[in-house]
């Protein structure tokens, strides 16, 4: 079977993972202080690099000196052990670190920079969810803390997600991430077997599900090293998605901000799951643009305040 090809301007680092640096035209302009040098996107499950390139080519048309990592999401994802989640994103743990987004252990690797880091993080659907919290449960556990000093400029954009979902949604989800036919009747059925026995003993033994756990994981102010309370968070979901029920990501945004945390929404009335930006590129871009305008205010205002 052949290798997947990684984007154009990518090259891959690991198993659906791509790296995109900025073009050397770009390097070259007057760098920026109020832009984000990396953006992280986490694809939803069964997204193939032609609908992620929408997205990173429109990245690379708003900030061209930003670095991007594009991590894609397969079904295999949600069935693969906590290593195997930890190996698949070793990848973007090394190039965030050889960034300069995180204390490398090795500062021979690291990119020396007269700026700090600042980073954006596109997550789509609950595919793209799962992925950002294995990456922030790997991360807390390497970097439990790090310097005021290290702070770094961040946002967070949640698209599509998340919510706990229903047997339909999932069934569905999967349905249109898996082409074959036969290969798809044989997984959604052992993946039904296997979520309702697991959600039986979970409520057995009173422990909370995965579900529960992933939902809780948004919510913390840490979610990844350099993220804080202060770091504004965007949900953008639609009342038409049927996939991810609006009210289910509603309840948890509102939550999100009962909790302290700088969250945002973008709600939408026609649009399909992840087909926002499709909808009505202009208001969707414009809301990404008027998220990390807030984030750099907050970066100010938290430069200040260590100063």
């Amino acid at each position: 079977m052949p290798r997947p090809q990684p984007p154009a301007g990518f090259v891959t680092i690991g198993p659906g993972v791509y790296i995109g640096l900025a073009p050397m035209s770009a390097t070259a302009l007057q760098p920026n202080d109020s832009a984000p040098n990396v953006i992280l996107i986490f694809g939803w499950m069964g997204a193939s690099t032609r609908h992620l390139q929408h997205y990173s080519r429109k990245y690379g048309e708003l900030y061209p000196q930003a670095t991007q990592i594009i991590v894609k999401c397969g079904p295999s994802f949600f069935w693969t052990s906590e290593g195997g989640k930890r190996n698949r994103l070793l990848p973007v743990v090394e190039a965030l670190e050889t960034l300069g987004c995180l204390p490398s252990i090795n500062n021979s690797t690291q990119v020396p920079s007269r700026v700090r880091p600042r980073v954006l993080v596109h997550s789509f659907s609950n595919g793209g969810g799962y992925q950002l919290t294995s990456l922030g449960r790997l991360l807390s556990a390497k970097y439990p803390s790090i310097p005021s000093s290290e702070h770094v400029v961040s946002a967070l954009i949640l698209d599509s997600s998340p919510c706990i979902g229903t047997f339909r949604a999932v069934g569905l989800a999967f349905s249109i991430a898996i082409r074959n036919p036969l290969a798809r009747y044989v997984i959604l059925f052992i993946i039904h077997v296997v979520r309702a026995l697991r959600l039986s003993m979970d409520s057995v033994l009173g422990k909370e599900t995965m579900e529960t756990r992933y939902l809780k994981a948004l919510l913390q102010p840490r979610l990844l090293p350099w993220v804080n309370v202060q770091t504004p968070r965007l949900y953008v979901f639609s009342k038409k998605d049927e996939l991810v029920p609006w009210q289910e990501v509603q309840k948890h945004a509102d939550a999100a901000k009962k909790s302290g945390l700088n969250a945002h929404c973008e709600v939408y009335e026609e649009s399909a799951h992840v087909a926002h930006m499709r909808h009505d590129p202009k208001r969707y871009w414009a809301s990404i643009l008027d998220l990390w305008q807030i984030a750099c205010r907050e970066g100010q205002m938290k430069a200040v305040e260590s100063a």
